[in-house]
């Protein structure tokens, strides 16, 4: 298991949503990204998922 950080960013630079969560893989840590914006709304927001190493796996602008 590795460790995966979500960010969730309004327009104005302001931080929505800032946590950590683990996943098996990237595959997984995208989807359960994409479902934890899902669920919060956070869909159309600037966001970016990425592993601890810093590799970026999820991101919208």
């Amino acid at each position: 298991m590795g460790m995966y950080y979500l960010t969730v960013f309004e327009k104005n630079g302001e931080k929505l949503l800032d946590e950590s969560y683990e996943a098996a893989n990237d595959q997984e840590a995208k989807d359960l990204g994409t479902k934890k914006l899902e669920e919060k709304n956070y869909t159309k927001n600037t966001h970016r998922c990425v592993n601890a190493a810093g590799k970026m796996i999820l991101f919208e602008r």
